[in-house]
């Protein structure tokens, strides 16, 4: 029997950025949320991580896309 896959996106604190859905199908779906998550803190201009301020162009690289 297959295993189904999906994305998962982790924050740069290491948490799914929405709380209702753990993954998704594929790696376009995952892109679109991330960018829906990013959207949210574009009032205030950064993403505020227990690391430190992330400016949000920077954000993607900080974020873990990972496959499960």
């Amino acid at each position: 029997m297959k295993k189904k896959t999906g994305v998962q996106v982790l924050s740069p604190d290491g948490i799914t950025i929405e709380f209702g859905s753990f993954c998704y199908k594929n790696m376009e779906d995952a892109k679109k949320a991330f960018e829906r998550w990013k959207n949210r803190f574009e009032q205030q201009g950064y993403y505020s991580s227990n690391k430190g301020r992330i400016p949000l162009d920077e954000l993607e690289k900080y974020c873990e896309f990972k496959t499960v």
